[in-house]
């Protein structure tokens, strides 16, 4: 029972993990977990001029500086001096460090003809330099520069073999967290084919080039008590040192805001629910040449920046001066933004370098500046090499940006047919939150801009294809008019609205005429039911007349037949009847 007690705790208490030092290089600390193993030897290999020498120079010089941990540096091959002038160009001072005891630099000069090999040839005179600069200065960090000229006085590959394995367990039983640079061998990652085994962890790094841009990459081989990524990763050497892009945010698992910002474009903003794009989110505009895609990404940082959000523009095929000058013609004042600094435009050619670098510098530039706001114009510039190269560095860029909350504009150039219109080329669509897009319709003998909404994630947007002009006001779209079942615009749509409002006034001309003769008519009919009404009033009037001459004539003859009978001496019986009365 009390043994089964002893195993339980044994399975409940949580097994050593292997520690690590901080390199400090950009990116390669956050694809290892932590960085080298602490303690260990690591091998970084690869053909000249791949970065070997840089990479341990960095890790030196960053574990001196940012980490409090010395570093030895011993080179086989290079002076001092000369590593000194070298690694200047990245900022980093040697001689001061080596003043303040924080790297201490040793240059052994090795020459193969002058060495006499024999049975009891070996290491030791290094390990006791080696001892004696690490106990000067408390050295944690060493780096060996480079191993092949140690061992190149050695032609018994048994003895090599030996003392190769000799030099690791020495580092590590000190404790000493080491990089040992070494060539690229032929059929192995090393020369002598031993190194990469004996070691702890070995990266190998390779510099190609494809259609004369030349690219780096690093691939970690193995890491020994440890997860890491498996993949190649782009890398570049710059005036701020290494720095490894990984794959960012591949968990998506960044925040995301309900909040709104305008597009620039207040009839925009009414597709879009009348508030415009989501903050934070990837906004693609793609269409043709000329479509205004460029003029909508200016129109969208003009906008950010009356609003006081700092803004980055990126562009590929306008100075700044001349894009400024160009959307001044527009409307659009994006010189006010640049005094305040709270713009900020940046061009280069996209030729210029590999996709590591300008994604290297689009981050540095967002590090730097700040923005809340980011315009790419345009991005399918960067299709060079490889597609699935290109979307890779978009993906990164976008998680990048994503990361860091900035709501970021891309326009892409779509080249094609009219199917191709709702692809892209650098294929990043299913990564973009809201996608507008912006074509030319040629209708009558001229061609007009029409846009419309292909989606936009999270919101109620319109589906309406609206045309949009571009005149000195800026930009405005334009209410939707369909005529024969098609979306008419330009003087089609002019010609159509003049057509129409031409026969709404014959219609209403001929309402009108209608509308009178069914006033003359009934002033005729009311006319003729007067006139018949004042004849019956004419022929009741004779009537009553009639009756009362008749009347009056019934009387006289009574009158009179009364009057003949008194005359004859009668008496009536009318007179008799009066006098009785």
């Amino acid at each position: 029972m009390a043994m089964s007690r002893v195993r339980h705790s044994e399975k409940e208490k949580p097994l050593p993990k292997l520690e690590k030092a901080l390199t400090g290089i950009t990116g390669f600390d956050q694809i290892t977990h932590g960085g080298l193993p602490q303690g260990r030897p690591t091998i970084v290999c690869g053909g000249p001029g791949c970065g070997k020498t840089m990479f341990a120079m960095e890790f030196l010089v960053r574990g001196a500086t940012e980490f409090n941990e010395p570093g030895v540096l011993m080179t086989f091959e290079e002076t001092g001096d000369e590593m000194t002038k070298n690694v200047a160009s990245l900022g980093f001072d040697l001689k001061a460090l080596a003043a303040r005891k924080k790297i201490m630099m040793d240059y052994v000069k090795i020459e193969p003809a002058e060495i006499q090999e024999t049975g009891a040839y070996d290491l030791e005179g290094l390990f006791v330099r080696l001892q004696y600069a690490v106990d000067k200065i408390g050295a944690k960090r060493i780096v060996l520069d480079t191993l092949e000229a140690v061992f190149s006085g050695f032609n018994n590959s048994g003895l090599l073999r030996a003392e190769i394995r000799r030099l690791f367990r020495w580092l590590k039983d000190r404790g000493l967290t080491t990089v040992v640079t070494a060539e690229r061998g032929d059929g192995a990652l090393t020369r002598y084919g031993l190194e990469e085994y004996v070691s702890d962890c070995v990266i190998f790094l390779d510099h190609r080039v494809n259609e004369q841009v030349s690219t780096r990459r690093m691939r970690i081989v193995k890491y020994r008590g440890t997860s890491h990524g498996g993949d190649e990763y782009p890398f570049v050497i710059d005036e701020r040192g290494f720095s490894v892009l990984p794959s960012t945010s591949m968990r998506l698992d960044h925040k995301v805001s309900s909040g709104r910002i305008s597009s620039g474009v207040p009839d925009l903003d009414n597709m879009l629910e009348g508030e415009g794009f989501y903050k934070g989110s990837s906004i693609l505009v793609s269409g043709t040449a000329g479509s205004g895609k460029s003029s909508l990404g200016a129109s969208f940082a003009d906008r950010s920046g009356s609003d006081g959000r700092k803004t980055l523009y990126v562009a590929f095929e306008e100075s700044p001066l001349q894009a400024v000058r160009n959307m001044r013609s527009i409307g659009i004042n994006l010189e006010k933004h640049l005094r305040k600094g709270i713009l900020k435009f940046d061009a280069w050619r996209p030729t210029q370098s590999g996709l590591e670098m300008h994604l290297l510098r689009i981050h540095k530039l967002v590090e730097e500046f700040e923005p809340e706001v980011v315009v790419v114009d345009p991005v399918s510039n960067l299709m060079m090499g490889n597609l699935h190269e290109v979307h890779s560095m978009l993906m990164r860029l976008i998680d990048f940006l994503k990361t860091k909350q900035i709501t970021a504009m891309f326009t892409s150039l779509t080249q094609g047919s009219q199917k191709d219109f709702e692809q892209t080329d650098v294929g990043i669509s299913s990564l973009i939150d809201t996608w507008i897009l912006v074509r030319d319709v040629e209708l009558s003998g001229e061609r007009n801009r029409c846009i419309y909404v292909l989606k936009s994630r999270g919101m109620d947007h319109s589906n309406q294809v609206r045309e949009f002009v571009i005149s000195r006001k800026g930009i405005r779209l334009l209410p939707v008019y369909i005529g024969d079942g098609s979306v008419l615009t330009g003087s089609a749509r002019l010609t159509q609205e003049a057509r129409e409002k031409a026969d709404a006034l014959v219609e209403r001309q001929t309402a009108e005429e209608q509308a009178r003769a069914r006033d003359r008519r009934r002033k005729a009919v009311e006319a003729q039911i007067a006139s018949l009404r004042l004849e019956l009033t004419d022929v009741e009037s004779e009537s009553a007349r009639f009756a009362s001459e008749e009347l009056k004539r019934e009387l006289r003859l009574a009158q009179d037949k009364i009057d003949r009978s008194a005359l004859r001496g009668g008496k009536s019986t009318l007179a008799g009847r009066a006098k009785r009365g």
